[in-house]
Order: structure tokens, then sequence, then C-alpha cells
């Protein structure tokens, strides 16, 4: 009794297959690096702002605590927001900035009060096109606070 040759038999599926695992892998690796990537890079993107609004929160807090009256605090502030906008590379009209002093009703910078400024911006996303307004519907807000006490001595300028 002769064995029938199961080589034969079994190669052709074998063969099929052959080199399918390659372009499965390149697809596979594809779908899953492409929006890995893309959530680093918008990750990314998000923490520039969230440091750029941190740092101008505390910089116009500290500017405007030691200005010495509120007309030079104005001054100092513009320029303050226009520096840390470009070194951050925002836009200084996308920022908003709103500055409070406790007591209530003291004109800030006033000597022994707290001055709170607050900035906040919105993040777009990057490669979403403005397209119907998607970029402001997927754009994140950032913001930031500072907290300042004003000296109770006045400042000579």
């Amino acid at each position: 009794m002769r064995r029938p040759r199961a080589s034969t038999d079994r190669a052709a599926p074998a063969d099929a297959e052959t080199g399918s695992a390659a372009i499965e892998f390149i697809f596979a690796g594809l779908v899953l690096l492409v929006p890995i990537v893309y959530l680093i890079v918008a990750l990314g993107t998000i923490q520039g702002q969230a440091m750029g609004t941190q740092a101008a929160a505390r910089q116009l807090a500290r500017t405007i605590a030691t200005a010495p009256d509120p007309g030079d605090a104005d001054g100092r502030a513009e320029r303050v927001v226009a520096a840390i906008a470009d070194e951050y590379g925002m836009a200084p009209a996308d920022l908003r900035v709103r500055i409070g002093c406790a007591p209530a009703g003291a004109a800030c910078p006033s000597a022994g009060a707290t001055l709170r400024v607050t900035v906040s911006t919105r993040v777009a996303l990057p490669l979403v096109p403005p397209v119907l307004g998607l970029d402001d519907l997927v754009a994140v807000p950032v913001e930031a606070s500072a907290v300042q006490k004003v000296s109770r001595y006045p400042v000579s300028p």
C-alpha cells in the first residue's frame, strides 16, 4: 500500500499566504502609528500654549504688582503680553486677560492689595480645516491664573 503524497496537497495553501504578513504589518503599523503621531503633535501644541498662558499670567501679575501707578501698569502689561505671545507663538489678540484686585473696589495696583491675573486662550488642533467652523468646534480651552501680593510700601519709579 502506498502513502499519498501529503506535501503536494498542503503546499498550495501555504504558497497563497506567502508575502502577505509584510503587507499586513505595514498596513497595521500605519493604522496604529498615524493616530499616535497625531496625538503627540496635538498634545505638544496644547502643552506649549498652556505653558505660554501660565508664563503670561505669572509675568503679568509680577509686572502689574511692581508698577507705581495704574497707567504704568497698563503699558507694562501690554508689552508683557506682546513679548510672551511672540515667544510662545500665540496671537496677542487671542489672549484674554482678566485682572482683579482684592479687597473689592481697590484700584490695581494699590498698596497691600492682592492681585489676581487670569489669562485664557483657545488652542486649535493641528490639521483641522477652518471649514464650517470645525477649527473653533474642536479648539481646546486653556486657562492659567496667578496671584501676587502688592507691596504695602510705595515703589519708586
